[in-house]
């Protein structure tokens, strides 16, 4: 079945997920396999990036996150991040007045504080000039770790405490969620992770709590719209229950009691 008729398939199928993270695996691995640098197959990668940027406009998906580099990848070699945020800035320079045409507003979420001159004044260019696009928000995890979300949140907080503004009775999971990188949008529905790796890689920990997982064995550079097609009418086959049972399951308990 061709991507057009795919979109066919999931648009009648309704139940598209508002949002969908990605964890982009398999650049380096794509590289390896054809014998070239590392860094060729970040490079590759960046046709993946529009490919699901288009593909979820035409579907209908509200929010895109995309893991585009963890706070673990600066233990990387210095040629290789150096090259990665290269790419970032290439990106920018490429992708912003497309981006701003289609209506994607750009936010870069993460702990920016090892981030180049170069790269945050890119990022700053992207997100101001593609402000108020109302068609799709896409969010690029820049140095973004899970844990270190949840306790830049915590930490927060611990300060709306002390210049009392708030009191520790009032934490709760709304309250801390609205302190995370993420605060105002919704957790994910549903998370792709290419290159066949089953972990989470310290992406999201609180956020995708009850959030659908896709694993494909695909390594990112190869990852087509035609894929998150596909991934997306999967999930529509899916019963997300939250922790809870579905509608008859409790029905039936009633009629036990």
């Amino acid at each position: 079945m061709g991507s057009s008729e795919l979109l066919a398939k999931i648009k009648h199928g309704g139940n598209i997920p508002k949002h969908i993270a990605i964890i982009m695996d398999g650049n380096g691995r794509w590289a390896e396999n054809r014998k070239l640098p590392r860094t060729e197959g970040h490079r590759a990668g960046m046709k993946a990036v529009r490919e699901v940027i288009e593909g979820s406009m035409e579907a209908g998906v509200e929010v895109l996150t995309l893991f585009a580099f963890s706070k673990e990848n600066w233990k990387r070699p210095r040629l290789e991040t150096d090259a990665l945020m290269g790419l970032l800035r290439l990106y920018i320079r490429k992708e912003k007045r497309k981006l701003q045409e289609k209506g994607v507003e750009v936010h870069v979420l993460g702990d920016l504080t090892d981030v180049g001159k170069n790269t945050r004044e890119a990022i700053s260019e992207i997100v101001d000039e593609t402000s108020g696009g109302g068609n799709l928000r896409l969010n690029l995890m820049l140095s973004y770790s899970g844990r270190d979300d949840v306790v830049q949140a915590c930490r927060v907080f611990m300060e709306e405490v002390l210049q009392g503004e708030l009191e520790l009775a009032d934490l709760n999971e709304e309250v801390l969620s609205h302190r995370l990188f993420t605060s105002g949008i919704p957790d994910p529905d549903l998370l792709i992770r290419t290159s066949g790796e089953f972990r989470v890689s310290n992406f999201m920990l609180w956020q995708i709590a009850y959030t659908e997982l896709s694993i494909v064995d695909t390594l990112w550079p190869e990852f087509s719209r035609e894929q998150l097609f596909e991934v997306i009418s999967d999930y529509q086959l899916r019963d997300r229950r939250f922790g809870m049972i579905s509608g008859q399951d409790d029905l039936d308990i009633g009629r036990i009691n």
